[in-house]
């Protein structure tokens, strides 16, 4: 008896099989994602990380109706809705195991047909896996995420909290963050 061992493609399949999900949404959900849908990557400052910073990964769409919202919940089968005080709905993945193995798959399966988004998408699935592996929580591995990130969504910086120059100024001097977390606590308790 000879053993066979699954490949890559049989792999794919499989997980694309897990999603359970009917072409004709399909289809619809990846198209919405083209026009209102985004892939990235956000730095939140952390005093309790090494680097200083904590890298997450989100998959989001918005909209007013969140109808189409509540059929990416349902069909992704993970990721959570929220509203904003102006009323724009949004859904959300930040779940590094549900990205890899639910919102990754479905647009490997649905794929986005705007060069923009495909190309988000690439680097999306480059940064999933850059995650997964722990290269991140390097200097080096923190650098090839700013790299990659400064590729996606147009730049993104009117978007973005933090630049790439504040990420690196912290990398070079950090204590300049306990600085900041130490006059924040005092205003909080001034103003109290």
């Amino acid at each position: 008896m000879s053993s066979k061992n699954p490949s890559s493609a049989d792999n794919q399949q499989e997980r694309f099989q897990d999603l359970d999900v009917p072409d004709a949404i399909g289809y619809y959900l990846a198209g919405f994602t083209d026009g209102e849908g985004s892939f990235h990557v956000v730095f939140r400052k952390r005093q309790d990380y090494k680097l200083l910073w904590k890298i997450s990964l989100c998959f989001n769409v918005a909209q007013k109706d969140r109808v189409v919202l509540e059929l990416f919940k349902q069909h992704l089968n993970c990721g959570t809705l929220r509203q904003r005080r102006d009323g724009v709905w949004y859904y959300e993945v930040n779940n590094l195991n549900d990205l890899l193995h639910k919102v990754i798959p479905f647009f490997e399966r649905f794929q986005c047909l705007s060069v923009k988004k495909a190309r988000d998408f690439s680097k999306f699935k480059e940064l999933a896996e850059l995650v997964k592996s722990g290269e991140h929580l390097s200097v080096a591995g923190l650098m090839r995420v700013l790299e990659i990130r400064q590729t996606m969504n147009d730049g993104g910086l009117e978007r973005r909290k933090y630049t790439d120059a504040d990420i690196l100024r912290y990398l070079e001097n950090p204590q300049r963050l306990y600085a900041e977390a130490v006059n924040e606590q005092h205003d909080i308790v001034r103003s109290s």
